[in-house]
This record gives structure tokens, C-alpha cells and sequence, in this order.
């Protein structure tokens, strides 16, 4: 009598799900709506459509390409739907992916417009050269390990001492070394990233820019920044 056979196990799941993923970042048109939706703020098809340039039927497709594969939620409320970044971790994706992709733009420093390069979110915390200055003399401070991966007891009695409120419940990496793509080095992300931006917008030492990632400090930041880190804006 034949054995019955057992059914097959799918490995290549995780090489396919990759690729679907990748192929929903393919269009230059979805990347735009993408890095549009870094500024964590909700949007509708019809922002996108014209951020990206497109027809609003057009920008309904593509929309409808990155919900399916998760990249972006869709909140209805009233006659509109909004759409934003399904996560953090997709922010990350597509921060890590710019800093990639700039490398090979020559020369990169005519590209990006110098407010982005100073200060902009990267999804709900801080980027830029200032991110990236403060994130470098955290670690120099022994904030956090070299990596970035973890914060240390001194790294916590400074967050303490500053006041900024850090969520020990959370789901996301407590903290992480973030590839900033304009500088090409390293910013503060996870919790702690987000955790120091919001303390630093309560402050009033960041405002957004409406509409937009880029983030102005202002004079109260630069002299808590000259204080806290030894940093000249």
C-alpha cells in the first residue's frame, strides 16, 4: 500500500513575498506617493495624484497596489479617504532604500533642497545633518551601543533627565541607527527616535512646515542644542 504523501511545505513564501514588495515599489509614480507619505501625515488619492503627477484614476490604481500589498492604510471619514504609511517599519524601508538609491545620484549634494538636508521628519522622528550630529554625539556619549541596536543605563538617565517620555511597552525596536538618506550616515529611529522628536516639538524647539517634511528649529532649539549637544545650527 502507498504511503499517502505529505503535503509539500511552501519555502519559497518569504522570496515571494520580497519580490511582491519590490515590485510595488517598481512605478516611480508609487515611490513618489511613497516618499510623500513620509512626513507621517495622512493623504488623499487626490494630493497624491498631483504630488506624483498623475491622473487621480491612476493614482486610485496605484494606491490600490500598495494597500494590497500593506505599504499604505486607508482611513474613510466622511466622503474622503485618506491614506498614510502602514508603519514603521515600511518607513524604515523606504528611508534605508533612499539612502541606497542617492549614492548612486551624482553629484547628490545638486539634488536634495538644503532645508530637507538640515532638518525633515523621517516618518515620526528627526533626520538631516542636525539628526545626524546629535545622533553621532549620543553615541560618542555612550547613549546607546555602537550599533545603535540598544541604549545603555547612561543612554536612559539622559533621556530621564530630559524629560522625554519613552514607551517601554512597545512593539517597535526601542531605539535604532536609522541610514539618514541625504547625509548617508546614521540618525536616532525607533521609539526613542520618535520619543525625542515629539519632546523636542512640546519644547518648542521644532515646528513642521506644513504640507511638507521639512522641520525648522527655532530659537529656543538652538541654544537648547548648543547646550545639550555642543551643536551650532
Amino acid at each position: 500500500m502507498l504511503k499517502k504523501r505529505e503535503p509539500v511545505e511552501d519555502n519559497d513564501s518569504l522570496e515571494r513575498s520580497i519580490s511582491a514588495i519590490a515590485a510595488a515599489m517598481s512605478d516611480p509614480s508609487r515611490v513618489k506617493m511613497l516618499c510623500a507619505l513620509m512626513d507621517g501625515r495622512a493623504w488623499t488619492a487626490t494630493e497624491l495624484s498631483i504630488v506624483a503627477d498623475i491622473a487621480s484614476s491612476t493614482a486610485s490604481a496605484h494606491l490600490s497596489r500598495l494597500f494590497n500589498e500593506k505599504m499604505v492604510t486607508c482611513l474613510s471619514q466622511g466622503r474622503h479617504r485618506y491614506y498614510r504609511l502602514a508603519g514603521h517599519d515600511i518607513a524604515e524601508l523606504i528611508e534605508t532604500m533612499m539612502g541606497v538609491s542617492w549614492k548612486r545620484i551624482v553629484p547628490p549634494e545638486t539634488r536634495a533642497p538644503m532645508g530637507l538636508r538640515t532638518t525633515r521628519t523621517c516618518y515620526d522622528h528627526l533626520a538631516g545633518e542636525v539628526a545626524v550630529k546629535i545622533y553621532d554625539v549620543m553615541v560618542n556619549e555612550g547613549w546607546f551601543d555602537s550599533e545603535g541596536t540598544s541604549m545603555t543605563p547612561e543612554g536612559r538617565k539622559r533621556f530621564q533627565a530630559l524629560g522625554v517620555v519613552l514607551d517601554t511597552k512597545t512593539r517597535r525596536k526601542a531605539c535604532c541607527a536609522c541610514l539618514d538618506w541625504s547625509e548617508r550616515r546614521f540618525h536616532l529611529g525607533g521609539d526613542a527616535g520618535a520619543a525625542f522628536f515629539t519632546h523636542c516639538e512640546q519644547k518648542g524647539w521644532l515646528t513642521r512646515v506644513p504640507g511638507f517634511r521639512e522641520v525648522n528649529i527655532t530659537s529656543s532649539g538652538k541654544l537648547a542644542f548648543r547646550r545639550l549637544f555642543t551643536l551650532e545650527v
